[in-house]
């Protein structure tokens, strides 16, 4: 099924990038455009078809899609001088894919109800691997109507779209799994520098995870490339910082406390003082090892001590 409708990507990164393409081979009418040459020539080199105007793109377009970094990219990008909710017309709808504070997204809420948008929060949950399958998880809020109508596109880069509400539910749930995600990077951390101390090979005890109680898909994908010593970042240790900053703030609106969430923000820290900002989050577990005083943390599967 396509869309009957023209549809405009804008922020073409990691996630951004797979997404729109996607789309596009699903026989969807999209363009793309990021801020980036060097993300426009990827795109290019994909067959993704770019907005040379992206303004007059956002202003013909029926619907209008981001992936962006962070709140103040966020904002400035919908809502600035020059935003794309000042471009796009009455009636259009606006799908944000982005890891945002509610906050932040509220305010982007009200900008696009005076302009007669339709705005749908729609964060997804996974990494770049996942978008290039189009396995990603929607986490959808806002008008049900829009996210109905902008379903054909969701379906083609994801293999579970959840509708949650229609306020900032999808905010909240996004955040809430990224915790859930940090607070389990920390534990694998220590639970391998425990079982490494007390003899227990590193490769054995990371099948022994994945294949126990506690394999979650996320340790069943961290699996090979911490056997590999492979920290490539699929999202880096600076990234989870910056969600973890978001998790805590909504923490403390909301009176909820979070002691773990505080915790692990702290351990990431630690990672990007230590020079491993831009190495994958599950990077916990060569810091882990290091403080156990393991000379070959940096590779899980050594048996130095």
């Amino acid at each position: 099924m396509t869309l009957e409708t023209s549809l405009v990507w804008i922020g073409l990164g990691k996630l951004g990038l797979p997404m729109a393409a996607r789309i596009a081979n699903a026989g969807h009418d999209i363009v793309g455009h990021d801020l980036d040459p060097d993300r426009i020539d990827v795109a290019r080199a994909r067959q993704v078809a770019i907005a040379e105007n992206p303004v007059q793109a956002v202003h013909d377009a029926t619907a209008v899609l981001t992936s962006l970094p962070d709140d103040r990219s966020f904002e400035a990008a919908l809502c600035g001088e020059g935003g794309l909710i000042a471009g796009m017309e009455s009636g259009a709808i606006l799908v944000d894919t982005s890891t945002v504070s509610p906050e932040a997204s509220a305010r982007v809420a009200i900008a696009a109800e005076a302009r007669g948008i339709a705005y749908l929060r729609a964060p997804v949950s996974g990494n770049p691997v996942l978008a290039e399958r189009g396995e990603l998880t929607v986490l959808a809020s806002g008008p049900r109507d829009a996210f109905e109508r902008l379903r054909p596109a969701l379906l083609a880069i994801s293999k579970a779209q959840h509708y949650l509400g229609e306020a900032e539910q999808a905010r909240y749930a996004k955040l809430s799994i990224n915790l859930m995600i940090a607070v389990s990077a920390g534990m694998m951390a220590e639970a391998m520098a425990l079982a490494r101390r007390g003899g227990v090979d590193a490769g054995q005890m990371l099948d022994l995870l994945a294949d126990s109680a506690v394999g979650s898909p996320m340790v069943k994908y961290k699996t090979p490339p911490l056997k590999a010593g492979d920290y490539t970042s699929t999202f880096s240790c600076r990234q989870m910082a910056k969600d973890l900053d978001l998790i805590l703030d909504a923490a403390r609106a909301t009176d909820v406390p979070a002691p773990l969430a505080a915790q692990q923000r702290e351990a990431y820290s630690a990672l990007i003082a230590s020079g491993d900002g831009e190495a994958d989050f599950i990077a916990t577990v060569r810091h882990a090892a290091r403080l156990a005083g393991f000379r070959d943390a940096d590779s899980p599967t050594g048996d130095g001590a």
